[in-house]
């Protein structure tokens, strides 16, 4: 049990609340509160000075299926051998004592979907966990958490050299299309063998999770947003590196967006436009959005970096700070659990010894279910 007392909490919904009380126990926040009369048998920690923010969120990573400092053998996130595998499960190519999660939980991030890569027009399941722990079942906050696909350069350079289908733009939707129409006539069968591609994009085609789509071009996003309408589903935008353009019409097709990496390089050409007012338009325009570093294309310990040069560029402190907890947790679905300091959610939260988003101040202790990690 903790008691947390003269905290000023940044408390994730774009409220600062100033020389609070917050109550602990069983790794549920309990209460939070002026009240002065602390409980007899907890552990006080005396924050007088610092920031409480809630345990930051990074939506889009590869954190544990693609390994740093490895090479070939960390690498498990893209099953190129074909062009379509929803079958595949991110959560059977996680390694949780790959140096990633350390790196992110000394940077107060406590939440992190992880997802295969971008090499495949459908790619397969994702998961949410927390960073802390040694046995990926034991970290799970939510499995799946979506379906990995996955619009422009990517699939048609993996599969287009091989000389098979995608080789285009036109291509790569296609076999998204097939696809889902092939699982259309699975759940419509009856007494079909299972299968488990078709299964897994079922539960796409019955709103039961997302796809989750990486998308940068403004053309690209487009085409997610047709098959959304087509299909009837629920689908996120990853990456909208190209949203200034049609952040109005975005805005249209109640979706969700993920944005960045915008701290890499322009490694592509549909990263030539890549630019950190997007994020503000965006969000002017009504898209509720959350920065990502794609780890490992940026390291995960650069989260807050990447919203400090957002703020830089024209959004709030608070807006950035939603981006990376409570609209965060909204994009991946755990909003209940995690994203906010208020009673009833897991105790996930970061003591910082000043200002978040001034880069000069630093972490200085990280808690998971009430933990310190």
């Amino acid at each position: 049990m903790l008691a947390i007392k003269n905290s000023t909490i940044y408390d994730g919904k774009g409220n600062i609340l100033e020389d609070q009380v917050i109550l602990v126990k069983d790794g549920k926040f309990t209460s939070v509160t002026t009240n002065r009369d602390l409980p007899e048998r907890y552990n006080v920690i005396d924050a007088k000075g610092k920031i409480v923010t809630p345990g930051l969120i990074d939506v889009h990573t590869h954190l544990g299926v693609s390994e740093e400092g490895v090479g070939k053998e960390g690498s498990d996130f893209n099953e190129t051998s074909d062009p379509v595998t929803p079958q595949i499960r991110a959560i059977d190519g996680i390694n949780p004592m790959e140096m990633g999660f350390e790196d992110a939980r000394r940077a107060g991030v406590t939440t992190v979907q992880v997802m295969p890569g971008s090499a495949n027009v459908i790619g397969g399941e994702m998961i949410v966990l927390k960073t802390a722990g040694k046995i990926v079942d034991e970290m799970v906050l939510k499995s799946p958490s979506g379906m990995k696909a996955a619009t422009g350069e990517n699939p048609k350079r993996f599969h287009g050299e091989k000389g098979k289908m995608p080789v285009t733009r036109m291509g790569v939707a296609a076999r998204l299309r097939e696809k889902l129409i092939e699982a259309q006539n699975y759940i419509n069968a009856v007494g079909t063998e299972r299968k488990l591609d078709l299964e897994n994009l079922a539960k796409v085609l019955k709103k039961e999770i997302p796809l989750r789509v990486h998308a940068h071009r403004a053309d690209d996003i487009l085409t997610v947003l047709r098959i959304k309408r087509e299909f009837d589903i629920n689908v996120t935008i990853e990456h909208c590196t190209e949203g200034h353009h049609i952040a109005d019409y975005i805005a249209k097709h109640d979706v969700r967006v993920s944005f960045g990496p915008t701290m890499s390089t322009r490694s592509k050409v549909e990263l030539k436009d890549k630019g950190w007012t997007t994020i503000k338009t965006l969000l002017d325009a009504g898209v509720p959005c959350s920065i990502t570093t794609d780890h490992p294309v940026v390291g995960i310990e650069y989260l807050v970096t990447s919203a400090i040069h957002a703020i830089k560029n024209g959004i709030t402190e608070q807006q950035a700070l939603q981006t990376i907890t409570l609209d965060a947790a909204k994009h991946i679905g755990v909003e209940d659990q995690v994203g906010s300091i208020e009673s009833g959610k897991d105790a996930d939260f970061v003591i910082w010894n000043g200002n978040p988003f001034d880069l000069r101040n630093k972490v200085e202790s990280v808690f998971i279910n009430g933990e310190e990690v």
